[in-house]
Parts: C-alpha cells; sequence; structure tokens
C-alpha cells in the first residue's frame, strides 16, 4: 500500500511529458497504476474478508508520533476499490473525451492521477493528522481540476469557491482533530475509535470535525459549491463529484459513526442537515434544463440520504449506508460520463435541445436507464438493495430521530425518482412541441466503442451487484458489526425479503416520484419562480462582497500610506512592550564593560556620526551613503571581533544594498523639498531615543542575564564531527541550523519576486538577451548577430573588431567609459571564479554561499554598470526565476535525499579521494545546500538588476520617445 501511495505521487510527474509526445492517448497509460491498485486491493479481499486487516507502516515524524500508515479493514478495503477503480475508467474515458485537445492536458492529466492517489492515502491511513493532509490535497487539486478551462471566468469562480468552502470546513476539522487527539492521546484513528472518549470537549470536537465532513460532501449550508463545480471537465465531475472527492466527507462520516453516534450533538446535525439537503437537492433538480446540473443537484440530494443512513449509528443503517455508498459511486459516475458522451457528440446538455436521441444511441439509453433505477431504488439493482435496507433499519428502530430519519428518507425518495425519470426522459425521450406534436429527432453521431465502456461498465455493475447482495452482504457485515444494533432482529442485505412494510414503502416512493415527475410537467415547475428570492451561490458572494468592503475599511483605517507611521508603530509597540517587560523584572543582572578592543573606542564614535549626519543630509544619496558607513563600522567590528565571515559577508551586503538604493534613487529627486520634512520632529527624536535605550538595555541584560554555558562553546566541535568543515559559521547555516537557512532562502525569493512583481508590468521573463539571439548557421561562416541596428558576425562590435562588451554598442557615448569596460572586461571572469573559490572553500575557511553569491553578483553589477542592460542580458542570458528554483530545489532536495537513506533531514556525509593533479579531494553533500544558496542569491541579485536597474532604463528609454520628461 505504501509503494501504492508513492507511485501516486511520482508517477504524475512523468505525464506531462508523456502527453506532449502522445497526447490523449497517455490517459490510457496513466490508467495503469489505479488498475494496479484496484488489482491488489481485490487481491487483498480474502484477507480483509477472514478479518486479518492489512496493516502498513512507516515511522515518518517520529518526534510528533506521526507515521504514514496505511490500514486496510473492510470500510477502507470498499472506499479504495471505489477510488481506484471508478480512477481508471475515468482515465480511459479521457482517452476520447480529450480526442484532439492539447492545451493544458498534461497537466490535467497529472493533477487528476495525483487526485486519486490523495483520495487512495485519506481512505486507508490510519493515521487521522495524515488524514487531514490527504483531506486539504484533495482540496488543492480539486481546485485545480474544476479551473481546468481557466480562461472561462466561470471555471475560475467555481474553483475558488469550492476550495475557499471546503478548505474553511478543513481548517474547522482540524481544530477539531487536535482536540480528539488529545483527549485520546494518540493519533492512531483504529485507537480512538477503540477508545471511544466522551465528554464536552469530544463533543466539540465531533462537531468540529462533522463541520468539515459536511462541507466536503456538499451538506446544507455547504451544498452550494457543488453545483457550480459542474464548470469542470465531466470526467471531474463523474470523479470527483460521484465516486472520490465529496465521498471523503461520507467515509469520515462512517469511519466515526459506529462509534460517536451516542454522542449528544451527533444525531440532531446528521439527521436534519442530511435531510434538508436531501430535500432542497432533489427539489432543485427537478428545475434544471442542464443535465449536468440536474445530476450535480441530484447528488446532493443523494449525499443528504449517504449522511442521514450512515452516520445514524446503528449496525441495520450502517450495513444499509455501505450498500448505498457502492450503489451511488457506481450509478452516478456512470450517468455522469453519459452526460460527457453527449456533451461531446452533441455539443449541448440542454434538454430543450435534444429528442429523439434514446432510439439512435438504444445502448447509452438503456445503461442510462439501468444506472437511474438504481438511483431510484428499482429492482434488481444494488440501489433497491440498499434503499430497502435503509427503510427497514429505520422502522425497526422506533426512536424519534429513526422517525425523522425515515420521513426525510422517503420524501427524498420521492424526489429522486422524479428527477431520475426527467434525465432520462430529457437525454433520450422524443419531446412534443406545445401543440403535442413531435420535435425533430436531434441528429446523432455515432461515438467510438471505447467512449462508451466506462459507463457501460460502471451501470453494468449496478445490476451485478444487485444480483450478488447476499455475497455483498457477507462482506459489509463486517463493517456492519462495529455499531450497535438497535433492534433484536438481525437484517441482511438481499433482493427478497418478503412482502414487509418496506417494500411497500419503496414501491411506494416509485408511484409517487412518476407523479412527481408529471405534475412537474405539469404546471412547469422548471420555469416557475424560486420559493426564496436568492440562492445560497448568491448569498454567498454576498458575504465575499462584505468581507471585501470590510478588508478595503480595514486597510485604510490602519494603511495610510506613510512608511513614517508604519515604522513608528512598529518602534513604538517595541519600547513599550519590551521597557515593560525590563521595568517588570525583579533584578538586573549586569556585567558593563567599556569596550572589548581598543578598535572600537575609535569605530563607534565614527558611526555615531555618521547616523547623526544621516539624518541631517538634505541630499538622498547622502544620507544613503552616510548610512552604509555605519554598517562599514559594523564590518570593522567584525572582523576585530574574530569573526571574518561576518565582516565578509557584510561588506558585500553593504555594497550590494548600497547599489540597490543608487538604482532607485535615479527615479526620484536628488534633493529633498521641503514637502519631506520630518513632521513632529521632538517626537521622533524622543521615540529613536526610546529605541536605542530599550535596545541597548535589552542587549546589556538579556547578555548578563546567563545561568548555564552557551550551546555555541560546543559548535566548532559539532561542525566539524556532524558537518565535516571547520567553519563554524557556514556549517552552521548549511548544516546545524539549515532548515532556518532554508527559510531565509524562502524570505530571499519572495523579496526577489515582489520587487519584480512591483516593476514589471506584464511579465518578467528575459528580453535582454534576444539582441543578442544567434541566427541560423550558415556554412564557412561566422555566426551571425542578430541587433537592433542590423545583423553582424557574433562577437564584433559596428567596426567589424571583437567588441570588449557586447551591449557597450547600445550605451550613449557621453554615458560610456572605455577604462571602465576594459577593466570590467578583464575581471569579470577572475571575479567569477574568485565567486566559486569563496563557495567551495567556505566549509573550512571564510566564505560560503551566501558570501560566493554576493561576489558573483557584484561581478554582475559590474558588466551592467559598464555597459547597460544589454550587457546585463549578455553577462546572464538566463531568467532570474530558474536560478531562484533551481537553487531552492537544490537545497530542498538536500534536506529530502537523507529520508530515502532512513536518516533525519539535512543529515550530511563526506566522500574523500585522492585524485591526480588536485591530490586529496574531500567533499561534503552540505555543499549541494551550499551551492543552492549561491544560486539563489545570484538570482535575487540578478532580478534586482533586471527590475530596478535594466527594466527602470527600458521604462525611462519609452517615456523619452514619447516626450515625457522625467526625473
Amino acid at each position: 500500500m505504501l509503494v501504492l501511495l508513492a507511485a501516486f505521487a511520482l508517477v504524475p510527474l512523468l505525464l506531462p511529458w508523456l502527453v506532449a509526445r502522445i497526447g490523449a492517448r497517455a490517459f490510457t497509460v496513466a490508467a495503469v497504476l489505479p488498475a494496479i491498485a484496484f488489482g491488489y486491493t481485490a487481491w487483498l479481499g480474502p484477507q480483509v474478508l477472514a478479518g486479518d486487516i492489512p496493516f502498513e507502516s512507516y515511522d515518518w515524524i517520529p518526534s510528533l508520533g506521526l507515521a504514514l500508515s496505511m490500514r486496510m479493514d473492510m470500510l477502507g478495503w470498499v472506499m479504495a476499490l471505489i477510488v481506484t477503480g471508478v480512477g481508471a475508467l475515468v482515465m480511459l474515458y479521457c482517452r476520447w473525451y480529450f480526442a484532439g485537445k492539447s492545451a493544458g492536458l498534461g497537466q490535467f492529466s497529472a493533477v487528476l492521477l495525483a487526485f486519486s492517489g490523495a483520495m487512495y492515502g485519506l481512505v486507508l491511513t490510519d493515521d487521522i493528522v495524515v488524514l487531514v493532509m490527504f483531506w486539504e490535497i484533495t482540496s488543492v487539486l480539486s481546485y485545480l481540476l474544476i479551473g481546468y478551462y481557466h480562461a472561462r471566468g466561470v471555471s475560475r469562480r467555481a474553483a475558488l469557491q469550492a476550495l475557499l468552502v471546503t478548505t474553511l470546513g478543513g481548517l474547522v476539522m482540524l481544530i477539531g482533530v487536535v482536540l480528539l487527539v488529545v483527549e485520546a492521546g494518540t493519533t492512531s484513528l483504529s485507537s480512538i475509535l477503540a477508545q471511544a472518549p466522551s465528554g464536552a470537549v469530544v463533543n466539540a470536537a465531533l462537531v468540529m470535525i462533522l463541520v468539515g465532513a459536511l462541507s466536503k460532501s456538499a451538506i446544507f449550508p455547504f451544498h452550494f459549491w457543488l453545483p457550480g463545480a459542474m464548470a469542470a471537465p465531466t470526467p471531474v465531475s463523474a470523479y470527483l463529484h460521484a465516486a472520490a472527492m465529496v465521498k471523503a466527507g461520507i467515509y469520515l462520516i462512517a469511519r466515526l459513526a459506529p462509534v460517536f453516534a451516542i454522542a449528544e450533538p451527533w444525531r440532531p446535525i446528521v439527521v436534519s442537515l442530511g435531510v434538508f439537503t436531501m430535500l432542497l437537492g432533489g427539489i432543485q433538480a427537478l428545475r434544471e434544463s442542464d443535465l449536468k446540473r440536474l445530476l450535480a443537484f441530484g447528488t446532493v440530494s443523494q449525499l443528504g440520504l449517504l449522511t442521514v443512513v450512515i452516520g445514524f449509528g446503528t449496525r441495520e443503517a450502517a450495513l444499509a449506508g455501505l450498500a448505498l455508498l457502492l450503489s451511488h459511486a457506481l450509478f452516478k459516475s456512470s450517468l455522469f460520463l453519459v452526460v460527457g458522451v453527449i456533451d461531446r457528440q452533441l455539443s449541448t446538455r440542454n434538454i430543450g435541445e435534444l429528442s429523439g436521441v434514446g432510439r439512435q444511441a438504444p445502448t447509452l439509453a438503456v445503461f442510462s436507464i439501468i444506472a437511474v433505477c438504481s438511483m431510484a431504488g428499482v429492482i434488481p439493482t444494488i440501489g433497491f438493495v440498499a434503499k430497502e435496507s435503509a427503510l427497514a433499519a429505520f422502522l425497526d428502530d422506533g426512536s424519534p430521530w429513526a422517525l425523522a430519519a425515515l420521513i426525510g428518507v422517503l420524501a427524498g425518495s420521492v424526489l429522486t425518482a422524479a428527477y431520475g425519470i426527467r434525465f432520462i426522459w430529457g437525454a433520450f425521450w422524443t419531446k412534443k412541441d406545445a401543440a403535442g406534436a413531435p420535435l425533430d429527432r436531434t441528429e446523432w453521431p455515432d461515438p467510438p466503442v471505447g467512449f462508451l465502456l466506462a459507463p457501460i461498465v460502471l451501470s453494468g455493475l449496478t445490476l451485478l451487484s444487485g444480483l450478488a447482495a447476499p455475497w455483498i452482504d457477507t462482506a459489509f457485515t463486517l463493517y456492519a458489526e462495529t455499531a450497535p444494533a438497535a433492534t433484536d432482529h438481525v437484517t441482511h442485505l438481499a433482493l427478497w425479503h418478503g412482502w414487509e412494510p418496506a417494500l411497500f414503502l419503496s414501491i411506494g416512493t416509485l408511484v409517487l416520484g412518476a407523479f412527481v415527475f408529471w405534475l412537474a410537467l405539469r404546471v412547469r415547475w422548471a420555469s416557475r419562480r424560486r420559493v426564496l428570492p436568492f440562492t445560497a451561490t448568491e448569498a454567498y458572494n454576498a458575504v465575499l462582497r462584505i468581507i471585501a468592503r470590510v478588508s478595503v475599511w480595514t486597510t485604510s483605517l490602519t494603511q495610510r500610506g506613510s512608511l513614517p507611521v508604519y515604522v513608528g508603530t512598529i518602534f513604538l509597540v517595541f519600547v513599550v512592550s519590551q521597557g515593560t517587560v525590563l521595568l517588570s523584572t525583579p533584578e538586573w543582572r549586569l556585567q558593563l564593560e567599556a569596550w572589548q578592543s581598543p578598535t572600537q573606542v575609535f569605530i563607534a564614535p565614527l558611526m555615531i556620526i555618521a547616523g547623526i549626519m544621516a539624518v541631517q543630509a538634505r541630499k538622498r544619496y547622502t544620507g544613503v551613503v552616510l548610512v552604509s558607513v555605519t554598517g562599514l563600522g559594523m564590518v570593522l567590528l567584525f572582523a576585530t571581533s574574530g569573526a571574518p565571515d561576518l565582516a565578509l559577508t557584510q561588506v558585500l551586503v553593504e555594497t550590494v544594498t548600497l547599489v540597490a538604493f543608487a538604482l532607485v534613487l535615479r527615479r526620484i529627486p536628488a534633493q529633498m523639498g521641503d514637502h519631506n520634512a520630518s513632521v513632529a520632529p521632538v517626537a521622533r527624536a524622543v521615540l529613536a531615543a526610546g529605541v536605542g535605550l530599550t535596545m541597548a538595555l535589552v542587549a546589556v541584560v538579556a547578555t548578563s542575564a546567563r545561568v548555564a554555558q552557551p550551546v555555541s562553546l560546543s559548535f566548532p566541535e559539532l561542525a566539524y564531527e556532524l558537518g565535516h568543515g571547520r567553519n563554524v559559521v557556514n556549517v552552521a547555516l548549511v548544516d546545524l541550523r539549515g532548515w532556518d537557512t532554508m527559510g531565509e532562502l524562502s524570505v530571499l525569493i519572495l523579496a526577489a519576486t515582489g520587487v519584480a512583481s512591483l516593476v514589471f508590468v506584464t511579465h518578467r521573463s528575459d528580453t535582454l538577451s534576444d539582441f543578442t539571439r544567434p541566427l541560423p548557421r550558415i556554412p564557412n561562416r561566422r555566426p551571425l548577430l542578430e541587433t537592433a541596428e542590423g545583423v553582424r558576425p557574433q562577437g564584433q562590435g559596428e567596426s567589424g573588431r571583437r567588441a570588449w562588451l557586447v551591449g557597450g554598442a547600445r550605451v550613449r557615448p557621453e554615458n560610456r567609459s572605455l577604462l571602465l569596460e576594459v577593466v570590467v572586461r578583464i575581471l569579470f571572469h577572475s571575479i567569477i571564479i574568485v565567486s566559486l573559490y569563496v563557495l567551495f572553500a567556505g566549509h573550512n575557511l571564510p566564505g560560503g554561499g551566501f558570501a560566493g553569491g554576493l561576489i558573483a553578483g557584484m561581478a554582475l553589477v559590474m558588466r551592467y554598470v559598464a555597459g547597460g542592460r544589454y550587457e546585463l542580458g549578455a553577462a546572464a542570458p538566463t531568467d532570474a526565476g530558474r536560478l531562484l528554483g533551481i537553487g531552492m530545489l537544490l537545497a530542498v532536495g538536500t534536506a529530502i535525499v537523507p529520508l530515502f537513506f532512513g536518516v533525519d533531514p539535512l543529515t550530511s556525509t563526506f566522500f574523500e579521494a585522492e585524485i591526480p593533479v588536485l591530490g586529496h579531494v574531500e567533499f561534503v553533500t552540505s555543499t549541494i545546500f551550499d551551492i543552492g544558496v549561491y544560486l539563489v542569491v545570484i538570482g535575487l541579485v540578478l532580478d534586482v538588476l533586471r527590475s530596478l536597474g535594466a527594466e527602470v532604463d527600458r521604462q525611462t528609454q519609452e517615456l523619452a520617445e514619447r516626450g515625457v520628461k522625467t526625473s
């Protein structure tokens, strides 16, 4: 089971590549994996029936007690068969449904197969926390599947609606799961059910878990997302909204009901909301003219029925509920696939545009009728067996909630029969006009035989399952016996129980259903006004609008657009909070020394003077340079305090920061005007003094309050023994504190993306290197270069000689410096080599990936300053996003790969060998992490240069060409 779960995680990664080569036929290959999973699950059937529950476990996060544990009892076995079996058939169906289409198909196929794997893990995991993880994965993947037609606004809105509703329910459920785990003391689902904890906290947890389950299964008041999700391709509707995603909530209810149905809040919630949803969905289904939306509201109604029956929590109801679960997965997925065939062949699903299809497609019509019969509960389908058993379970129970459930199920069954007949009539019958004359029949092009395979198989199984009711009863009893019996009478699944009340009630619902269908046609129910003046979707949209307005009001209240206000607020909170803590401390331990090094006596006053001068500076660039003086002062302090790594990094950071400021200041007036004068300078001075004093006191008190030896004393030994390096700082960053560094890399990527997003208007891809794009090579000639001025041999300037800097010719003569170009040409490659040396030597000497990346970034800065934006494109002919992504991928890979060798994440090892010429060489795997850091830093600098430098240059040039003056 764990191997199959891993396959479901890895195989989807290959599908985009496969789709790009063989098109929709790749779905046939994709169907192999769920088919194998189905076969393996079926092969485990005898073991499950014998009561020997298959169980596999892998300790995922031992410190948190989380394990990837897979447990296949009867309920899990049935759900796994549904998820994998229907999934394989839907994949085969996609082979013909998407024939001739290619746009986005690779991603779609991968996401659909990954969704199948997520559902497989969800229904088999025995860890309730891991179940929540799979739960949220299905929500995200369903968002991608529903929004497949992303160019359509309705698809995007439907996908977002489904994601918001199910994710909100999932977050509430997560709180309930945490409470339940704390009460039970374990995350094992089987252990929780065996303990059966109770009490007020457990009741609250159950209510929150039910919120998640009901939102996932589209139960009122969360029902509206499912009809909206019909904007998805039909295979998605057949799988997610009939056999998989919506079944996740039903599965969780079925898993908990045998134990927790006796809890005080359980049955009132399950029965009342389930019955209301059943009636609401059935009534609305009779109004729909779109076959797919008709089935969608029918699905809402059926999910309400499943919630009532399988969530009731007695042995009899559990037996009937599991049979209903199986029957619904078969007939509803079959009917959705039938609608897909009709839509693909006729490009319409509207009942008013279909007439006489049944005579032209008799096979499709017959199997559709079989599926509808199972939905309505007509003998000898599995739907009849399940429906009669459910009615009998509530009749025999006799409790008030059982009576309410019985009345609701009877009313819902009448509506089910009515909209089932409406579906057959709308899809296949010959319609008549107002005068009673037959309408012209809709011409039907015969579909490929393979296109009909999946709906025929699923529909046929509803019939075969009904005939196999005694064998199904033997299997499903294993699940039913986990719930308490309501009566001493033992019930069974069978096609014939004799002339019992449940049989007459079942037949009565069919007769009344036919009458309701006739009456709805007679009174034109589909065209009548709604009972309420608004729909649930409209209420949802109104809530979103209210949230948006409140957000705008809150933002306008707190975000005034003034940077000094934001910074002042942060500083004020800092002074008040930390000052309160300091003043409330009963004793201060102070160990003060005037200085640790004589250089501090000279450096500190210079930093203070530079800070004061920066505040008084009237030119922006002057202020930036003076602020940098304080940073360079820190460089000297680090260097004289035995921290060469910090000194090197600090000087590089100060340099890059100064460059970034200089790039920004080009578009801002150099001299600050009167409107830039400080407001309330006295208050600002007081606040600044308070921040400085508070920070100084915090530093003094914190460093003097130590009562134990610092852990950093053992870092040199740990760095060598665990990280195999002598540079404590670098080893700590990429090994001992690797998780912190990975988080910092994420921040750097977000910062780079944010800067680029603010500057680039339409895209952030590399267009600078296009002017050096090589043209097709001509035999016996040098490669040609396409430029704005024309075509010339690659590497030559306007005079035909080889250019020092390729982009220098594009710089205005008054802005060029030949001396600078020559120096940059000489030094650029040497600086890159130095950066590589600093990268690889950093494990034992001062340096590392961060410092090496900054050095390489400075080389790019030199190329940009010397040759402009085109020279930058020639120096780095790649997209900055690729460097950021590859760097992060290397860092994450370094963390994940050790897991496959049974050790902790980020565990490093080393290799050593004697290599000719090079001699003794040692390589530590954490160096790969450092290479990732190196690439991320280069990508960050490149993104800043491309956005604040090259893109600003381009925009300035465009404005100049239009005659617009810029600052």
